[in-house]
C-alpha cells in the first residue's frame, strides 16, 4: 500500500475510534441523504422501510436540533400525503404501510397543518376493521390469511398508542396491548425465552408447524421489532393501564433471554438467533442494532437493571467494528439481511445481505441515538 493509502486507512481507524454514538447516527443519516433525495426514497410507496429510517432520523433531529433532518423528513412525507390527507400510494391491508404514519405526529405538532392530522385519521382507524384470526390477532398482510408476524407490532403498535394519547382515542390502548400479549402468548418458546417469527392459528401456511402453527425458527430482526415496539408504546400508554405490568414482564423476559445469545467474540447476534453452532449461520447487524437499542432504552427508562447495559455497549461496538466508508467518506453499514418472509432455517441463511438499505440504516440510527443517551462503561 502506498503512503497515501496508509494515511487514508490510518485516518479511517482514527475516525472509527473517536466518533460518538450521535455522530455515527448523523453519518448514517447523511450517507442516505447523499444517496437519495427524500422524494426518491425506495420503495415507491408509503412503507415501513422509509418509516423506520425516518423515525431514526427524527430521533436524531430531537437530539441534535439540526433542521436539515426535519426538513428531509417533511419533504418525504409531503411527497406522499395529499391535500385531503389521503396517502398517494400505499397498501391499506398491509401493516407495513401503516407504520410511516408515526412521522405525522411531529409534523402536525410543529406546523399545525391539519393535513397531517387528516392523514392520521385515514390511517389509524383502518385498524378498527382490520382482518383478524379467530383469536382476534391482526393478519400481517391481506393476502396472507390468519398470519401474525412479530414485525406487525412495530408496524401498528406505536402509531396506534400514540394516536390514542394524542387525540383522546383510548380504545387504541386496549387494542394494541391485546395484540402484543396475544402474539407473545403464541410465539414464545419456554425453553429459550425467544419468540418465533410468526404464528398461523389455522396451521395452513406452508411454514406453519402442523400442531402449533408456529414458524420454524427464531429470526433475528423479527424478534428485534417486538421490544422496540413495546418501548415506543410505553411512551404513550398510561402508566396505570391494566396490561402495563404484563407487558413490562414480557419485555424484561425477552431482553434478558436475548443476552444469552450474544456472540462473545464480536458482540453481534446471529441471523437465526439460537443456532450459533451452525457453520453456515452468520452475524447480522440490523437485529443487533435493534437489540442494543431496546436493551439500552429499557435500562434508561428503568425497565431493566443497569447491569445489562454492558451487553448493549458490546453489541454497539460490534456493529461499529463492521463499518466501512466509500470513496466519498460516506459510512457503509453492511451485514444487513434484506426484507424477509417466514421460512425454514435454509430460507433465512440463504437470504442476501445489503448495504445501507433503509430499514437496516434505520435500525442503526435508532441504536446510535439511544446509545448517545446511555452512560459510558467505566
Amino acid at each position: 500500500m502506498n503512503s497515501s493509502g496508509t494515511n487514508s486507512k490510518k485516518h479511517l481507524l482514527e475516525t472509527v475510534e473517536t466518533l460518538l454514538p450521535i455522530q455515527w447516527a448523523e453519518k448514517a443519516c447523511e450517507a442516505l441523504m447523499s444517496t437519495f433525495e427524500p422524494e426518491q426514497l425506495p420503495p415507491d410507496r408509503f412503507h415501513y422501510h422509509q418509516g423506520v429510517f425516518l423515525s431514526g432520523m427524527e430521533k436524531c433531529w430531537r437530539v441534535t436540533g439540526d433542521d436539515k433532518y426535519y426538513d428531509y423528513i417533511k419533504r418525504w412525507v409531503d411527497s406522499q400525503v395529499l391535500a385531503d390527507g389521503s396517502i398517494k400510494k400505499h397498501k391499506p391491508d398491509e401493516l407495513d404501510d401503516i407504520q410511516p404514519g408515526v412521522l405525522l405526529f411531529n409534523l402536525f405538532e410543529q406546523t399545525g397543518d391539519e393535513r397531517y392530522k387528516k392523514a392520521l385519521y385515514k390511517l389509524v382507524p383502518l385498524l378498527k376493521s382490520w382482518r383478524t384470526n379467530e383469536s382476534g390477532g391482526f393478519w400481517h398482510k391481506g393476502h396472507l390469511p390468519n398470519q401474525m408476524w412479530l414485525d406487525g407490532l412495530y408496524m401498528a403498535g406505536p402509531i396506534a398508542v400514540q394516536f390514542g394519547k394524542t387525540f383522546g382515542e383510548s380504545e387504541y390502548f386496549d387494542m394494541m396491548t391485546f395484540q402484543a400479549i396475544l402474539m407473545e402468548k403464541h410465539t414464545k418458546d419456554p425453553g429459550t425465552g425467544l419468540l418465533y417469527h410468526g404464528w398461523d392459528e389455522t396451521k395452513t401456511a406452508d411454514w406453519a408447524d402442523p400442531v402449533t402453527g408456529l414458524a420454524p425458527e427464531f429470526w433475528g430482526r423479527a424478534i428485534g421489532w417486538y421490544p422496540v415496539a413495546l418501548l415506543e408504546m410505553f411512551e404513550y400508554l398510561p402508566e396505570d393501564h391494566k396490561d402495563k405490568a404484563t407487558l413490562t414482564s414480557i419485555l424484561q423476559d425477552l431482553l434478558i433471554a436475548l443476552t444469552k445469545y450474544q456472540d462473545v467474540a464480536t458482540g453481534l447476534w446471529y441471523q437465526v438467533v439460537d443456532k450459533a453452532d451452525r457453520p453456515d449461520n452468520w452475524l447480522e447487524n440490523s437485529c443487533t442494532a435493534l437489540y442494543v437499542h431496546a436493551i439500552a432504552k429499557a435500562v434508561r427508562l428503568g425497565y431493566l437493571d443497569d447491569k445489562y447495559l454492558p451487553y448493549a455497549w458490546k453489541g454497539y461496538q460490534g456493529v461499529i467494528d463492521t463499518l466501512k466508508f466509500d470513496g466519498d467518506g460516506n459510512v457503509i453499514i453492511g451485514q444487513i439481511c434484506i426484507g424477509t418472509g417466514i421460512g425454514d432455517y435454509a430460507h433465512y441463511i440463504a437470504r442476501p445481505t445489503s448495504e445501507n438499505d433503509l430499514h437496516g440504516a434505520g435500525a442503526f440510527i435508532l441504536m446510535c441515538v439511544e446509545m448517545s443517551q446511555a452512560s459510558y462503561p467505566s
